[in-house]
């Protein structure tokens, strides 16, 4: 298994010879709004896919199935919707079945609790997009566990570090966690993904998983940096994977 990360949430899975394309944001630099209430006006994405049109096309046509964590747009854009084969095996979590369904998806599978897919065994985890009623008004957010026989893949998706996360890592011991960081936040409440310290958390966790964070430097209300976040985790004498974007990993 081996993962490449693409921008924000979006990452290429090769696993088992199969391609799974995760939370795809394919819409170029600036193509929508800013999110709104935020400290800045910066239209989304902030930067550009680290791939061309033909890479992006090739990739598109290659792929055997997509997850989608849950809809919001920074995670499942209008050009996903529009760029990606309708008929592709789609995992999500149940509460989106009749939105992607109603964009034209053929074969939309909910994660109820677990399925089985070309011998990978996905288990879909809780998770709080933020806390109190914004949390609330964020939610519902799923993360996936991805297993096979050789390794564990702990998708935790749009979270703040939380009972869910820990719990989902004390069962499922994953080998690798991604953590979406950024530390999202609108002028008022709590941050709505996870901050330096969440990530260092998660690091710290007894589980032991390899940490790797994403979704930063993409979004108008992420302020955590990749530099900040390597810095903060650094001064405690840990170790992330921070990648760059179109950087590989080999599990």
């Amino acid at each position: 298994m081996r993962i490449q990360f693409l921008r924000n949430a979006t990452l290429l899975l090769e696993w088992n010879n199969k391609k799974i394309l995760v939370d795809p944001m394919l819409g170029a630099k600036s193509s929508m709004d800013p999110v709104a209430n935020a400290a800045n006006s910066i239209r989304n994405p902030t930067t550009d896919l680290p791939i061309n049109e033909e890479a992006l096309n090739s990739m598109l046509a290659s792929l055997d199935a997509i997850i989608v964590t849950h809809t919001h747009r920074d995670h499942w854009d209008v050009a996903a919707q529009t760029l990606l084969p309708k008929d592709l095996p789609l995992f999500c979590q149940p509460e989106d079945v009749e939105i992607i369904t109603a964009q034209g998806f053929t074969q939309v599978i909910p994660i109820v609790t677990a399925a089985t897919w070309n011998n990978i065994r996905i288990t879909r985890t809780g998770g709080q997009h933020g806390t109190g009623e914004i949390g609330k008004k964020m939610a519902p957010v799923s993360g996936f566990v991805m297993k096979d026989e050789q390794v564990t893949l702990y998708i935790a998706g749009d979270t703040i570090w939380c009972e869910e996360v820990t719990t989902a890592m004390d069962l499922h011991q994953p080998d690798y966690v991604v953590v979406n960081a950024g530390a999202a936040q609108f002028l008022q409440g709590d941050p709505i993904t996870m901050t330096a310290a969440d990530v260092i958390n998660t690091i710290q966790h007894p589980a032991h998983s390899k940490v790797i964070a994403v979704h930063m430097e993409a979004i108008n209300h992420c302020y955590l940096t990749r530099e900040a976040l390597a810095a903060a985790v650094a001064a405690q004498n840990l170790t992330a994977i921070i990648p760059a974007p179109g950087e590989w990993i080999d599990a």
